[in-house]
Formats: C-alpha cells, structure tokens, sequence
C-alpha cells in the first residue's frame, strides 16, 4: 500500500475511530466515570456568569438547596449532537436537561406532578426560555416521565445536594464520595398513594401533610360509597369527626407531602364531579 493510499484510509477512518472514542455519560455511574466520559466529549464543570435572553437577565449560581415547581417541556433531534452550554454532545436519547442558573453539570430529581413519576438527570445544558417553563428535558427523560406525546407537564425540580458536589468534585480533580450512583434510579419511579403509610400524630405546623378532602357526611355508609369510587385517583379513605357532638365522615385523598401534588389530585376530583373538593392540612 502506497503513502497516498494510507493517508486517505486514514483519512476515512478517522471520524470513525473519534466516534469510538466519545463515552456515553450514564447518570447512574460513579462520579469519576461521568466525570471521564463529560471530559472526553469535550465538556466541564462551570457556573457561568450573567447573562441576557430576551431582555431579561439569569444569575447562575451554585443553589444546593433548590426546589421549584413550574412546567417542563423537553427537545430533540433540532439539538442532537451539538454542544451543550458545557461542552459536552447533546445526546437526546440520555438523561440529560437544561436549566437556566443550576450549575453544569448538577444532578436533579424531576417528579412529573401529573402521573407521579420521577426520574433522575443530569443537568447539562442552558434554557428553557420560554414563558413559565423551568427545566428542558431530554426526548428519552420525556419519554419516562411520560409527557412526550402533550410536550409539557407541571413538574417538580430539586437539586441533588450530594450527588451534585461528588460529580462536580470529580470534574474539577477534587477528592468525591464514589458511593452516591448508588442511589440513583435509572428508571422512573411512580409515587403510588396506596403503598404510603401514616400513622397520624402531633405534627408541627411545618411536618403537617395535604389532603384533598372530597366531602363530609353524616351518613358512613354514602361516606364509603364515595371513597370507594374516587379510590381511582389514589389512596382514598374515611375519617371519622366529631364536630359539636355530632360524628361525620370525612372522605379523604392523600396524605401528600407537597401541596402541589395535593392540586393535581384535587383538579382529577373536581373532574369526576365533584367541585366541592378542598385541599387541606391536618
């Protein structure tokens, strides 16, 4: 084989053998293993400094204790394979999303409030931009937590403290707790009512827990009648009361331990019929 024909094979396979080279990024590995693969892509850790999007401006910041409900939407193959705000390859296929002032990359939780589900992402990525939306989510991160088809869903946000700072540890050459993957589901998990058990007690104020309470009879059994038929929409039961001397049954969703996933429970009430539905917290 003559030089001129070796340089153009080597010409051809070149792309080839980068391709090889390029890791996918699994948020369920060891820090130092999401740390390598970021790395070979071309990406690293970085908070970033302000910036301005259509006349309004965003303050990256490092914000382990971040919690925020709003709406989701997700993108795909319009960014497949270009760089993400921190040098890594949009993959829509991986568990991936954008955020606009969470450091890249950060582990999050995202819980669709609409079906229960939650999944875990690496936020890797800037945006949304558009209006009321709080997180992008990768096609395949729509897919699980079910929103692809409608293309957004109220969901809730929140920052994984430890599994964060041990990927950021890990990018940045510093010493990280290789044991947090561990912890990390690689499939969404549904919230189920019907597998929570309470016990009630003296709660305080801040521990107190949201229900949505369909109704209150002083007949048991319409009581029960009503319980059983709403059960559908998640763990139904009947609390009895005693209000003046007289005893009432009280049907009651829940327990929830964030209001807003009390809200889409009560609106799935109000649907069946029942428009007297309230939210409350006992």
């Amino acid at each position: 084989m003559n030089v001129k024909r070796l340089n153009i094979l080597l010409f051809l396979i070149m792309p080839i053998l980068a391709g090889c080279a390029s890791k996918t990024v699994e948020v369920g590995a060891s820090p130092y293993s999401q740390a390598s693969a970021i790395k070979s892509q071309g990406g690293v850790y970085k908070v970033g400094n302000p910036y301005k999007i259509f006349g309004t401006w965003y303050y990256p910041k490092e914000d382990y204790s971040y919690s925020e409900v709003g709406t989701a939407s997700w993108y795909g193959k319009d960014f497949h394979a270009r760089k993400t705000a921190n040098g890594e390859n949009y993959d829509m296929n991986t568990l991936t999303a954008a955020h606009r002032t969470l450091p890249l990359p950060s582990i999050v939780k995202v819980t669709n409030l609409e079906n229960g589900r939650s999944l875990i992402l690496r936020v890797n990525d800037r945006g949304p931009y558009a209006k009321n939306r709080i997180i992008d989510i990768s096609k395949r991160g729509a897919q699980l937590l079910g929103f692809q088809v409608q293309g957004t869903a109220k969901v809730r946000v929140e920052v994984m403290e430890k599994e964060s700072k041990a990927l950021k540890a890990a990018l940045t050459g510093q010493p990280c707790d290789t044991t947090v993957a561990t912890v990390i589901p690689q499939k969404p998990v549904t919230y189920t009512p019907a597998a929570t058990t309470y016990v009630k007690q003296n709660y305080s104020e801040a521990e107190k827990m949201y229900y949505v309470q369909a109704g209150a009879f002083s007949n048991k059994a319409s009581a029960n009648n009503l319980s059983a038929k709403l059960s559908k929409y998640g763990k139904s039961r009947v609390a009895h009361a005693l209000v003046d001397g007289k005893n009432f049954y009280r049907v009651r969703l829940g327990p929830f331990p964030y209001k807003e996933e009390a809200e889409v429970s009560l609106a799935r009430v109000k649907s069946y019929g029942v428009y007297n539905a309230k939210i409350v917290r006992d």
